[in-house]
């Protein structure tokens, strides 16, 4: 598994993503998406590729499997954490009903990026 190219195709998917709903919000004017747009360009744009250019800048960081599951970790609580915003912000589901799924999605993210955080101590020489 190639953390890096993963980290940078997944950042590219979220950019064409996000940039989509700006267009869309922009054509519009309905800015309702405004939260989910900047989550899904911070979580998944900027911080994946972000994550990707420095595994692959510091290639000793990326062949770990604390990378791997850094990336797994990112990617499935991004995922979930977005989908839920989507949901509440498109009014199908209260905010109360996001307990205990998008808590849940939020530490799978944190953990992750301590797992990076600990990697980068450990591996980067």
């Amino acid at each position: 598994m190639n953390v890096s190219r993963n980290f940078i195709l997944a950042g590219a998917l979220y950019l064409l993503i996000g940039i989509s709903f700006g267009i869309h919000m922009g054509a519009s004017g309905d800015h309702t998406m405004a939260p989910l747009h900047a989550h899904i360009n911070l979580l998944g744009f900027t911080l994946m590729t972000v994550f990707g250019v420095l595994y692959r800048v510091f290639p000793e960081t990326g062949h770990s499997s604390l990378a791997r599951a850094h990336f797994w970790l990112h990617l499935g609580g991004t995922i979930v954490l977005l989908v839920m915003l989507y949901l509440m912000f498109a009014g199908r589901i209260a905010e109360e009903a996001m307990f205990p799924i998008a808590p849940i999605a939020e530490i799978a993210i944190f953990v992750g990026i301590a797992l990076y955080a600990y990697n980068i101590l450990k591996n980067l020489k």
